[in-house]
């Protein structure tokens, strides 16, 4: 793969469903270029009336590590904050759109990579030994304002003190009862098998869909714009 971050993203449309490749030959990271592409990539999903869902797909063992470790460890608190903030901002975009987004979760996805999953409709994941979850303690981290609020929204709440207070990661089953993922399917039918999801809700009345999301989620996403902004305005790291 390219060294170029911007390359790590690469987006096709067939059968009015757009899928979002994510592959930087590493762990996938999610840089400030990477959220730029799948913003991008959003956005001409909600402007083309053809697109009825979109596919968030990682590349194989691996969907996501979470943030970029070069910018979190690299000293600058404000663009510690703005990737964060970019990231939240990100996790937000997709559990508000109205065109409904898949996650193929081809293997690891942790800190930054599970909350990706949260903001996904149905989240489809590899039946494999991968982990997957919320690690920030574990790191000596805590969570910002609006991972915890979409943490809460989405997770299990058998499984929710363990999985963000307690820092617990789990396999692709296992994310399944947590709530990280909706099911698993053997690693080579992961991408298909999203797809298909993705087909399923394309065929639902796109403006029910959209309207029935914004009175669904709409405070969830009021109280997440809210925190990320409060974040951005406070110049200290949230995390």
């Amino acid at each position: 793969m390219s060294d170029n971050p911007a390359a790590a993203v690469t987006v096709e449309d067939a059968d009015g469903v757009m899928t979002v490749h994510l592959d930087d030959g590493k762990a996938n990271a999610l840089s400030f270029a990477t959220i730029e592409a799948i913003t991008h990539a959003v956005d001409r999903a909600e402007a083309d009336p053809s697109i009825g869902a979109l596919v968030l797909h990682g590349r194989e063992g691996k969907f996501c590590a979470g943030f970029d470790l070069g910018v979190m460890r690299g000293g600058d608190v404000h663009d510690v904050i703005r990737l964060v903030s970019d990231g939240g901002e990100l996790v937000r975009r997709l559990y508000g759109s109205p065109v409904p987004i898949v996650a193929a979760c081809t293997g690891h996805a942790l800190a930054a990579g599970a909350l990706l999953l949260l903001g996904c409709d149905v989240r489809v994941g590899a039946d494999i030994d991968c982990k997957i979850g919320l690690n920030e303690v574990a790191i000596g981290m805590v969570l910002p304002g609006w991972a915890l609020t979409i943490a809460v929204e989405r997770l299990s709440r058998r499984h929710l003190q363990r999985a963000v207070a307690n820092a617990v990661v789990t396999d692709g089953r296992g994310a399944v009862d947590a709530g990280f993922l909706d099911e698993v399917v053997p690693e080579a039918d992961v991408l298909a098998v999203a797809t298909t999801r993705a087909k399923e809700l394309a065929a639902l009345s796109g403006r029910a869909y959209a309207g029935t999301v914004l009175a669904l989620r709409g405070g969830v996403l009021e109280r997440m714009a809210a925190q990320v902004t409060a974040d951005r305005e406070a110049g200290t790291s949230p995390i």
